[in-house]
């Protein structure tokens, strides 16, 4: 993963400057497309970065409601995981492969990649866009929760250790402590909430959103995530997925989200309970 993501980041640096350079549509059309993608996928990832400078009050209340629910379910990571123990016989292989191999940085951009060939080479800009915002929000994650892993060093459940076990900052990650935030839910989820974005139909967005989720809750299950691990990362692929997308509202004519506000996701809290909330 980390030589795959520097990889990207150096290529998207180059056509990043490339596509400054291109005024517009010259003899090669494809070419000048692709370049000027490439610029939109690293620039999209600054801009996903650079949001908190400009949060406002609602922003701020968003994210305090997030670190409280992940701390929330931080209290009780040991006991969902106790709980969970033994399920993962009674779910079917094929699930579990799924699980772990999608959620796969290289799967990943297997997937993201052909998405945005396939727009690229068809001329459909709204599929490329859609690639774009794949790839961009792919990479942003990807990044972000690479260097989160060695400055946290949280303990994974297989290691044998409590949820609240740290040995934190390194700058190569420790086998088995390197559990916060979970890269695999955080894949998973970005691909399935930016491509129910092409949807109206709240059902077909809950059956994208469900599927996406499906890594995450495998890797709670065979002991590589805690559960508040993989709510943090399912949140904030959200985020950058949004952020994201904004920029390339104004970089791209298809737009497939006009109602700004499409998905409604807050957390709630009760008695002995901790939940998030869905509204479409």
């Amino acid at each position: 993963m980390e030589k795959l993501t520097s990889i990207l980041v150096l290529l998207c640096f180059s056509f990043n400057a490339l596509a400054q350079d291109i005024p517009g549509p010259k003899k090669d059309k494809l070419w000048n497309e692709f370049t000027y993608d490439m610029g939109n996928v690293f620039n999209g990832m600054g801009y996903s970065y650079s949001r908190p400078a400009h949060w406002q009050g609602e922003q701020w209340g968003n994210f305090g409601m997030l670190t409280a629910g992940t701390l929330a379910l931080f209290l009780v990571d040991d006991e969902v995981y106790n709980w969970t123990q033994g399920w993962e016989e009674d779910v079917p292989q094929s699930i579990k492969d799924y699980g772990h191999k999608y959620g796969n940085p290289n799967n990943n951009y297997m997937f993201t990649g052909a998405v945005y060939l396939t727009g690229l080479f068809t001329k459909n800009e709204k599929l490329r866009r859609t690639g774009v915002l794949l790839i961009s929000s792919a990479t942003a994650g990807g990044l972000l929760q690479q260097v989160s892993k060695r400055i946290v060093g949280r303990a994974r459940p297989k290691s044998g250790d409590s949820s609240g076990t740290f040995d934190p900052i390194h700058l190569d990650r420790v086998f088995n402590y390197d559990s916060f935030p979970s890269g695999h839910a955080m894949l998973a989820f970005s691909n399935a909430y930016a491509i129910g974005k092409q949807f109206k139909s709240p059902w077909i967005k809950a059956g994208l959103y469900t599927v996406g989720m499906i890594p995450g809750m495998v890797r709670v299950l065979d002991g590589f995530h805690w559960i508040s691990d993989v709510a943090f990362s399912t949140a904030l692929s959200i985020f950058i997925v949004e952020s994201i997308d904004k920029y390339l509202d104004k970089k791209y004519s298809e737009k497939y989200n006009n109602t700004r506000k499409e998905v409604d996701w807050s957390l709630q809290f009760g008695l002995n309970t901790v939940g998030v909330s869905v509204s479409f």
